[in-house]
């Protein structure tokens, strides 16, 4: 296990050119309420303080995680420390109580406007901070979309736009009609799909990458031998093409190379991916501020840690090849994605 103590101040990075500074890490809150399983409540409330204690600021949460519920969850953490954290939270997916699988995608005005007022109610706040579009649904001009986000920053219920799993020229015409601060998408060792459109066009124009699931869903900590059998019932990663059962095991093998760059540096294998993703910033000229989700405080003092290691060229040249391999989409169906409409 690599260094876990608080040796120094974790460094900062800008969401977009004019958006605020955050820790280099985020907390990813989904977890705590929704998808992976049962949650100890204290833990994962323990969770957010430690995370704050070692520099995390940008927390990160969404309207459909766990029908609102992640949004009330963190509500008592973010108030408590409202002038230390920066808040994001989305609207965009519409669950179905009734059959958990099925999800649609809405962006209209109006449906934005109410999803707003039920984030800042659940979250017991006037202002969030990031407001990001979740899904894009393709049957509404982005420019109808962004022009209603737009709008709540002009009415200061929200300070900076975000949108999440959009294309390269999505990005750029959203950006066009009111400045995005940040474009969150699936990005790691496994995943690397965004390099293609949505990172370039990203620097270019100044946005901050959030990547999400930085650690595979877990899968890049090694955690997982048998995935298909080790996953609960209720766990959503069952639905994922990467964990069943023939695919789960083409893909831990190719975890080799992660291990051999962890063993040799006294590291876990997640602080390797949480590094090889930081160091993209360097690689493609942009702010990148992961959002690893944990309900442990043991595991965020293991994923911070990981902001101090920089990776050699000599790894970086190791851990390339992964991504070719992987066997299995991020998702079964990928419409919903920015590699869906590429």
């Amino acid at each position: 296990m690599g260094e876990m103590s608080d040796m120094g101040v974790m460094a900062k990075a800008r969401l977009g050119t004019e958006g605020p500074e955050v820790g280099v890490q985020g907390l990813g809150c989904m977890g705590m309420s929704f998808a992976y399983g049962p949650t100890d409540e204290d833990a994962a409330r323990a969770t957010l303080e430690r995370a704050l204690e070692l520099g995390v600021t940008l927390y990160d949460t969404a309207d459909m995680y766990g029908f609102g519920e992640n949004e009330k969850f963190i509500a008592p953490f973010i108030q408590a420390h409202r002038e230390d954290v920066v808040l994001a939270t989305k609207f965009g997916i519409v669950l179905d109580r009734d059959d958990p699988t099925k999800r649609a995608v809405r962006n209209d005005r109006a449906y934005i406007r109410q999803c707003v007022e039920g984030s800042l109610r659940r979250l017991g706040t006037d202002v969030i901070d990031l407001y990001y579009m979740h899904r894009r649904d393709v049957n509404v001009p982005l420019e109808e979309t962004v022009g209603a986000m737009a709008e709540l920053v002009a009415e200061g219920k929200v300070k900076h736009l975000g949108l999440s799993e959009v294309t390269g020229p999505e990005l750029a015409a959203a950006h066009a009609v009111h400045p995005i601060a940040a474009v969150q998408s699936e990005w790691s060792v496994f995943s690397r799909d965004v390099e293609a459109a949505v990172v370039p066009t990203a620097a270019r124009l100044g946005v901050a990458f959030v990547p999400y699931s930085p650690l595979g869903r877990g899968f890049l900590t090694g955690a997982f031998v048998n995935a298909s059998a080790e996953l609960g019932a209720d766990d959503f990663r069952r639905t994922m093409p990467r964990f069943n059962e023939e695919n789960a095991a083409a893909n831990a093998a190719l975890l080799e190379p992660v291990r051999a760059v962890a063993e040799a540096r006294g590291a876990s294998l997640g602080q390797i991916a949480l590094a090889w993703v930081q160091r993209r910033a360097r690689e493609h000229g942009l702010s990148v501020v992961p959002i690893p989700g944990t309900r442990k405080p043991s595991r965020v003092e293991e994923n911070t840690a990981a902001t101090r290691i920089t990776l050699t060229e000599d790894e970086l040249a190791l851990l390339e090849p992964i991504a070719g391999k992987v066997v299995g989409g991020r998702y079964a169906d990928m419409a919903f994605t920015s590699a869906g409409r590429e």
